[in-house]
């Protein structure tokens, strides 16, 4: 149960990097709070996860996740960059992510 929590606690992360760009430097009032309710979210479901997945492990794969999903997003929303080599190195965060996934106690 662990790992779905740091899978929700990653997601989290997701929310948390793209309503802080959509807050525009936390201009906007509404986009801000959800930047800080995504953020506790976040950490409220690590902190959960990390009572069994080792620290290193549980922070590699929650901060896999947020970039990986947040690479994602800017591509598919903010219209960033799709170059084959961004999405390389993209691939390669995946992997790790699985790969940690795979060789860490359960």
């Amino acid at each position: 149960m662990s790992w779905i929590y740091l899978l929700i606690a990653g997601l989290g992360e997701i929310g948390f990097v793209v309503f802080m760009k959509l807050s525009n430097g936390f201009k906007s009032a509404f986009y801000s709070l959800l930047t800080l309710v995504s953020a506790l979210f976040s950490f409220y479901f690590l902190s959960i996860a990390l009572l069994t997945i080792p620290l290193g492990t549980g922070y590699a794969v929650w901060t896999g996740i947020g970039a990986a999903g947040s690479v994602v997003i800017g591509m598919i929303i903010f219209k960033e960059s799709k170059a084959p080599r961004r999405i390389l190195f993209l691939c390669l965060i995946i992997i790790g992510v699985i790969g940690l996934r795979f060789v860490s106690p359960h």
